[in-house]
C-alpha cells in the first residue's frame, strides 16, 4: 500500500482505548446534573415562581416578564456555581443542524468596571442574523433581523462554560425559520384533537402528549483513515470504493461483543449524555461492520427532538476524543446497511393511559381501535407527504435496500390487529355489542383483552409498523432532524382525529358529558359506524408483506399510494392542496412557510449533489487517474524488459496478463476522464436553471446518475491497480479496524 495509507492504517492499528473517568455516583444520581430541570427550579426559584413555571410548562400558561426575570436570576446563580460564563440561544434552523451565538454575562457597571447580569429579556429573546440562515425567500439578504425565543418546555442545560437555552427561531415578520416552532404547533394541534376524542371514553382527560423514542444508528471509523478520505471528509460518504470480500454477510457483527475502543467511546458518551438529561437506555453493535446504535427511553416529542439534536453534536465531540469520527450519513458505504433513526411514536394522556395500547375493558379497547385506525387514516391520506418529510439526498441512497424500508409508505399491523380491524369492519353493529344488565356494553371480540405488547412479528421492510403499543416510523434517516417527520405525523393525526370527532358528533342526537358511560349506546354506535368507515377507507395503507418486491410496487400504485422515487419531485407533496389545507387548518404552517421550506429543500438537495460531483471529479483527476497511469507505466516497463530478455513469442506469452491490464487501465481511465468532463458540463447546464425545483430535478436526473457511472469505473480500477499504489483507505480497512 502507499506510504501514506500504510501510516494511516498502522496508526489505527496501534490505538488503544481512551481511559474514561467514571463518576463515583450511580447514573440515576448524576442524571440531569447539568440541566435546569424541576429539581433545580425548586432549589433556585421561590415557591411562587416555581408554581408559575410549572403552569407554563404543563398547561401553556403565559409567561410574564416578572416571572422571566425571577427565573433568569435563579438560572444565573446556578450557572455561576457551575463555572458558567456565557449563555446562548440554541435553535434548529433549516440547515438540519443546530445554531448558537454565545454572549457573556457581562454589562458595564457605570463605574468603569463590569458586572454579571442576566435578565428575563436576555433569557426570553435574542437576535441572530436571519439573513445568514436558509429562509426560502421569506427574508431578503438585506433583511437581517430574526428572533430566537425561549421554549420553557425544554429545560436549559450547560455545555462547557455556556448556559444553553433551547429556543424557536422566527423571522422579523413572524414566519418560522426553524423546526421547533412548527413542531410545537403540531404538538398543540394533536393535543387538542386527541383530548376531544378521549372525552368520548374518559371526560377526565385534560391533556394528550405526543411521545417519541428514537433509535440513533451511526458508523465509527478511525480518525486517521477518515482524514485520508476526502470524500468522507467533505460529503460524509464514500463516493468510491469496492466492497470488501467480507462485509456483513456472516451476520457476525449484529449484537456482537462491542470492541474495546468502541465500548470506551460509548461509556464516555453515555456519561455525558446522562448528565445532560438524555435518558440513554440501549447500546449495541448494528448489522453492518463498524455500525452501532444508541437509544433512549421515550420522552415528550419536543424534548426528545432536542435531545437527539444534542446527542448527535455530542457524539461528534466525544468520538474525536477517542480517535474516531462519527458517520451519521444515511449511506456512507455502498453494499451494506445504511443508518436510520427509527422514530417510535405514540400518544398518552395526563391520566396515564397510552392511547395506542390495548386495554382490559371493552371501552378501553374501543378507544385503542379508534386511535390506531385514525393514525392509519392520517398515514393513508398523507402517505406522500410523510415520505417527503423523511426524504433527502442522503436518505434516498438508503431507502429500499439492506433492511431500510422502501420509498413507499405503508403500515404493517401484524395478524392479530389485522384480524381485529377486519372483524370490526365485517360485523354488523348488533353483532359487536350486546346489553348485559348492569354490566353495560360488552365488546364481543374475546381476543382483545389478551392483546399484548409484541403480540406479532416484526416487518423490517415496513416504513410505519405497529409494534404493540406504538408505531415505529422506520423510514427516518440517521442524520435527519426528527422534527420534520414528527411535524407531519402529529399534524396529520390531529386532522384525522378532528374529522373523526366531527362525523361522530353529527350522528349523536344529544351530546352528553357522560359519553364514556356505556349505557349511552347511541354515542358508541356512532363511534363504531364512523370507525368502520375509516377502517374501509384506509385499507390501502395496510400491507404486511415484503416491501422490497416488485409486485408490491405495482400493487401500491394500484392502491393509489405514492410511488415516486425522485427526491426533488417527492418534495412537491408539501405544496399539494390537501397538504396546505391540513397544515393551515391545524394552525401549524402557512402556505408561505411551506413554500419557503420547499425552496430550502430543493436548494439543499442541489448543493449536496453538486458538492459530491465536484469532490468525485477532483478525486478522479487528481488521485485515481494519476495512480492508475503510474501503475500502467510500471506494467509497460515490465513488458519492455520482458521483450528485451526473452524471445518475442515467449515474451508475448509471459507478458500477456500485463498487456491486458495495460489495455483495461487505458480504457477505464479514458472513460473516467470523458465522464468527468460530461459531469462538469451537466453541472453547468443545471446551474443555469433559475427555478430551484427545476434545478434540483436536473441534478437528480442528469448529474446524480453520472456519479454512479464514474464510481463503477474507479471501483474496477481498485481491483487491478497494485495495492501498494492505491492512495485511499479501502473498505476492508475503514470497516474492520478498531
Amino acid at each position: 500500500m502507499s506510504d501514506l495509507r500504510f501510516q494511516m492504517v498502522d496508526r489505527a492499528f496501534r490505538k488503544r482505548p481512551v481511559e474514561v473517568a467514571v463518576p463515583e455516583e450511580r447514573p440515576s444520581e448524576y442524571f440531569a446534573k447539568k440541566v435546569f430541570n424541576r429539581e433545580k427550579m425548586a432549589r433556585y426559584l421561590s415557591p411562587e415562581v416555581y408554581e408559575k413555571m410549572v403552569d407554563v410548562t404543563d398547561n401553556g400558561a403565559r409567561l410574564d416578564r416578572a416571572v422571566a426575570d425571577a427565573v433568569a436570576d435563579g438560572m444565573l446563580r446556578w450557572a455561576r456555581e457551575n463555572g458558567v460564563t456565557h449563555y446562548t440561544h440554541w435553535f434548529q434552523p433549516l440547515t438540519e443542524g443546530t445554531a448558537e451565538k454565545h454572549d457573556a454575562f457581562i454589562e458595564h457597571d457605570g463605574k468603569g468596571g463590569l458586572i454579571e447580569d442576566f435578565s428575563g429579556k436576555m433569557l426570553a429573546q435574542q437576535e441572530p442574523d436571519a439573513s445568514s440562515f436558509p429562509s426560502g425567500g421569506i427574508r431578503s439578504t438585506f433583511e437581517a433581523r430574526g428572533y430566537s425565543a425561549w421554549d420553557p418546555t425544554s429545560p436549559v442545560f450547560i455545555i462547557d462554560d455556556t448556559l444553553v437555552i433551547p429556543t424557536i427561531f422566527i423571522s422579523y415578520s413572524g414566519e418560522s425559520l426553524d423546526y421547533k416552532a412548527p413542531l410545537l404547533r403540531s404538538l398543540k394541534a394533536v393535543d387538542k384533537a386527541a383530548t376531544a376524542v378521549c372525552h368520548y371514553f374518559d371526560p377526565q382527560v385534560r391533556k394528550v402528549t405526543s411521545n417519541l423514542g428514537w433509535e440513533q444508528e451511526y458508523f465509527l471509523v478511525d480518525e486517521s483513515l477518515f482524514c485520508a478520505r476526502p470524500d468522507l471528509l467533505l460529503t460524509g460518504r464514500t463516493l468510491m470504493g469496492h466492497d470488501s470480500a467480507k462485509n456483513q454477510q456472516m451476520d457476525d457483527h449484529y449484537f456482537g461483543a462491542i470492541p474495546e475502543r468502541v465500548a470506551a467511546f460509548m461509556k464516555d458518551l453515555e456519561i455525558r449524555a446522562l448528565e445532560l438529561g438524555i435518558p440513554c437506555k440501549t447500546r449495541h453493535n448494528e448489522v453492518a461492520p463498524n455500525q452501532f446504535e444508541m437509544a433512549p427511553i421515550f420522552e415528550d416529542t419536543n424534548l426528545a427532538v432536542d435531545h437527539n439534536m444534542l446527542l448527535m453534536s455530542l457524539m461528534k465531540r466525544v468520538a474525536r476524543r477517542h480517535g474516531f469520527r462519527v458517520l451519521l450519513h444515511e449511506k456512507p458505504f455502498a453494499g451494506i446497511n445504511g443508518s436510520g433513526k427509527h422514530n417510535n411514536w405514540s400518544l398518552s394522556t395526563d391520566t396515564g393511559v397510552l392511547l395506542h395500547a390495548p386495554g382490559k375493558t371493552p371501552v378501553q379497547n374501543l378507544r385503542f381501535a379508534v386511535f390506531v385506525v385514525e393514525t392509519l387514516v392520517a398515514v393513508w391520506k398523507h402517505n406522500g407527504l410523510l415520505k417527503a418529510s423523511i426524504m433527502s439526498a442522503n436518505n434516498a441512497h438508503r431507502l429500499g435496500a439492506n433492511e431500510a424500508p422502501p420509498a413507499i409508505i405503508s403500515s404493517f399491523l401484524g395478524s392479530q390487529l389485522t384480524e381485529l380491524l377486519d372483524h370490526i369492519e365485517a360485523s354488523d353493529r348488533e353483532d359487536l355489542f350486546r346489553l348485559d344488565g348492569k354490566q353495560g356494553l360488552t365488546l364481543d371480540i374475546p381476543q382483545i383483552p389478551e392483546l399484548l405488547i409484541d403480540n406479532t412479528d416484526r416487518n423490517r421492510t415496513s416504513p410505519f409498523a405497529f409494534t404493540g403499543n406504538r408505531f415505529e416510523f422506520r423510514a427516518v434517516g440517521s442524520e435527519a432532524n426528527c422534527a420534520s417527520a414528527m411535524i407531519t405525523l402529529n399534524t396529520a393525526v390531529a386532522e384525522a382525529l378532528t374529522d373523526f370527532k366531527e362525523r361522530v358528533d353529527a350522528r349523536i342526537p344529544v351530546v352528553s358529558d357522560k359519553l364514556a358511560d356505556t349505557a349511552h349506546s347511541a354515542a358508541f354506535h356512532a363511534i363504531i359506524d364512523v370507525l368502520r368507515e375509516d377502517i374501509r377507507a384506509c385499507k390501502p395503507i395496510r400491507f404486511d408483506g415484503n416491501g422490497y418486491s416488485d409486485a408490491w410496487k405495482e400493487e401500491a400504485a394500484r392502491r393509489g399510494l405514492d410511488t415516486e422515487t425522485s427526491c426533488p419531485v417527492i418534495f412537491d407533496r408539501y405544496l399539494d392542496p390537501e397538504s396546505i389545507r391540513m397544515f393551515e387548518s391545524m394552525g401549524v404552517m402557512s402556505r408561505s412557510e411551506l413554500q419557503a421550506r420547499n425552496e430550502v429543500k430543493w436548494d439543499i438537495y442541489t448543493k449536496k449533489i453538486q458538492i459530491e460531483a465536484r469532490v468525485l471529479g477532483d478525486l478522479s483527476m487528481n488521485h485515481i487517474i494519476p495512480v492508475a497511469t503510474r501503475y500502467q507505466s510500471q506494467l509497460l516497463s515490465n513488458v519492455e524488459k520482458m521483450r528485451s530478455v526473452f524471445p518475442p513469442e515467449k515474451a508475448s506469452a509471459l507478458s500477456g496478463r500485463n498487456l491486458l491490464l495495460i489495455e483495461e487501465i487505458a480504457e477505464r481511465t479514458a472513460e473516467i476522464e470523458k465522464q468527468v468532463e460530461e459531469l462538469v458540463e451537466a453541472r453547468k447546464v443545471a446551474n443555469r436553471i433559475a427555478e430551484a425545483r427545476e434545478r434540483a430535478v436536473a441534478y437528480h436526473d442528469t448529474v446524480a446518475p453520472m456519479l454512479e457511472s464514474i464510481r463503477h469505473q474507479i471501483d474496477k480500477l481498485e481491483l487491478i491497480v497494485d495495492d501498494a499504489c492505491w492512495p485511499l483507505p479501502k473498505y476492508r480497512e475503514l470497516l474492520f479496524l478498531r
